[in-house]
């Protein structure tokens, strides 16, 4: 398999009030999904689901992440996700709780070799 990349997005999730890792890190990925429209498997001829899709999700807490839950954002291709030590938690003014920020990088591989089959 040749794998090409073709696309990296980035995208910025919080959870203000719930403290939420995993609902943090979806919106990380809708924000790296939704403010592009590309349409780079339809460019080259390939269909959706041959796209390649590696995700990376950076929270403070990735032990509280469920990947699973994040991969059932991606509505189509070959999506595998890693959640990393990042992001931020911010302190409230209160002091008795924290917004979380995730991080999102999303990188669209094909496989080239696939198109000349």
């Amino acid at each position: 398999m040749a794998l090409k990349k073709m696309v990296v997005q980035f995208g910025m999730g919080t959870s203000i009030r719930s403290r939420n890792y995993t609902q943090a890190g979806a919106r990380a990925i809708r924000d790296a999904l939704w403010h592009h429209s590309l349409n780079v498997a339809d460019a080259f001829g390939f269909p959706r689901t041959a796209m390649v899709i590696d995700a990376v999700v950076a929270v403070q807490r990735p032990d509280l992440v469920d990947e699973a839950e994040l991969i059932k954002v991606f509505p189509y291709g070959q999506v595998t996700v890693r959640v990393i030590e990042g992001g931020l938690d911010v302190p409230k003014p209160s002091g008795d709780s924290i917004s979380v920020i995730a991080n999102a990088a999303i990188t669209v591989s094909f496989d080239m070799e696939a198109a000349h089959d």
